[in-house]
């Protein structure tokens, strides 16, 4: 599992989102890389092979992902930081069963 976290300042949310997300993926078994994308440039770039790999990439953004072309023919998600900070589990959720349809 991979995902994209970015919000339009860049700061806090952003990083919010990616802990929630982390800390929620990681309770229920899975491991998950996440790039950030802020006022800080790309942190935590994702892989070539990270995105390879991965079964399914969750995009928790207000704003366009840079390099979004990276990920394309993967299963993925779109939902608004806010809602990954909000529920981390609904998305994770939302996102195993995405995983599993493919």
């Amino acid at each position: 599992m991979i995902a994209v976290c970015a919000c339009p300042t860049g700061i806090a949310h952003t990083y919010m989102a990616q802990a929630a997300l982390e800390k929620v993926a990681m309770a229920r078994g899975h491991d998950i890389k996440i790039e950030t994308q802020g006022a800080m440039g790309i942190e935590n770039e994702l892989s070539p092979r990270d995105v390879e790999e991965a079964h399914i990439v969750i995009f928790a953004v207000g704003v366009n992902v840079e390099g979004e072309e990276r990920f394309n023919g993967k299963p993925s998600i779109t939902v608004e930081v806010g809602k990954a900070i909000e529920n981390p589990m609904a998305v994770i959720e939302r996102a195993e069963k995405k995983g599993e349809q493919v």
